[in-house]
């Protein structure tokens, strides 16, 4: 498959594309005809990559955070998962794929895991409608958190979406009691809540599986109330302006920890989450396991008192 580049890549595609020019000239050339020109441009490349990435604006976080290659839920789970066994529907309705979820063992701990899943081609993406769940998706997931406060298992959730589905079917059932039934029920959830926003966290769609213990958020993710695009139709009556309203939303990692809204940014490899995805798996790993360890101890109570402070804190101001 051919890689996908964001418009600021282009000069590493162009480099790329020489260096796959002259591996086939090698060939016919002769073993090591071009080796340290090869390497020369691989080093410039590697360099471009570091240079573009350590610069990025709040409109080129969010093409990297919809990059189409970055890892989705269903590599999270082949990566850090063992024993998965999806459990599907809401026993009310419908099985949606647009959020997965099931039981198994993250690094030795009994877990509740469930994300967003986008699909990798046309195929999954009609399969898990892009990542943008319908009623029964939420209420998927307010089955699964009472399971895991009944058998005392850690929730951990994947957040990658636009945002809910808005469809007129989705609205006919419920699909904003669905959303604030999800939330509720992760705040009130008496087990420990793990959040990872990979790439898109959209809106109310996001949120309702993000009302954790402790969010985090990739480096190059973002998190919002709503799209770029659409705070642009809305604020300037134009949707070419989303660059300008991605800037003035303040969705990056980097602003979203000053605001208390995420807790911890996990640093992506060199070229974002897609250039590298088993490192970012292993780095997401190795995050919410830290998180996960020092809220195990906890009660139940101790757990939502903590879940509650933190999200009271957030927009505090210090003003009596």
């Amino acid at each position: 498959m051919a890689a996908h580049y964001l418009e600021f890549e282009r000069p590493i595609a162009e480099l790329e594309t020489k260096i796959e020019e002259l591996s086939k000239l090698s060939e016919t050339a002769g073993p090591g005809a071009f080796d340290a020109e090869i390497a020369a441009l691989r080093s410039r490349v590697d360099t471009l990559r570091r240079e573009a990435y350590a610069g990025l604006d709040a409109w080129q976080k969010t093409q990297v955070a919809r990059h189409p290659e970055r890892p989705h839920f269903v590599d999270y789970v082949e990566g850090l998962i063992e024993e998965f066994v999806e459990l599907r529907g809401d026993r009310k309705f419908a099985d949606d794929q647009a959020i997965v979820g099931g039981l198994g063992r993250f690094r030795g701990v009994p877990v509740v895991v469930m994300g967003h899943e986008k699909g990798h081609d046309t195929v999954t993406r009609i399969k898990h409608n892009f990542g943008m769940a319908r009623p029964e998706g939420y209420r998927k997931a307010v089955r699964l958190m009472d399971m895991a406060e009944q058998f005392n298992m850690p929730v951990v959730t994947f957040v990658d979406t636009a945002g809910a589905y808005p469809g007129v079917g989705a609205e006919e059932r419920g699909q904003s009691e669905a959303i604030a039934r999800s939330t509720e029920r992760g705040l009130t959830l008496g087990t420990p809540m793990v959040t990872t926003v990979t790439g898109e966290g959209g809106s109310g769609g996001a949120i309702a599986l993000a009302a954790a213990n402790k969010v985090l958020i990739l480096e190059h993710s973002i998190y919002s109330v709503i799209s770029p695009e659409g705070a642009a139709s809305i604020l300037f009556r134009d949707g070419a302006r989303a660059k300008d309203a991605a800037v003035s939303m303040k969705i990056t990692a980097q602003d979203l920890i000053g605001y208390g809204i995420v807790d911890r940014i996990i640093q992506e490899p060199a070229g974002g989450a897609h250039s590298d995805p088993e490192a970012a798996i292993r780095a997401v790993g190795d995050a919410v396991e830290e998180e996960l360890k020092a809220l195990l101890g906890l009660t139940p109570d101790q757990v939502r008192k903590q879940r509650a402070e933190r999200f009271y804190a957030i927009g505090q101001t210090g003003v009596a």
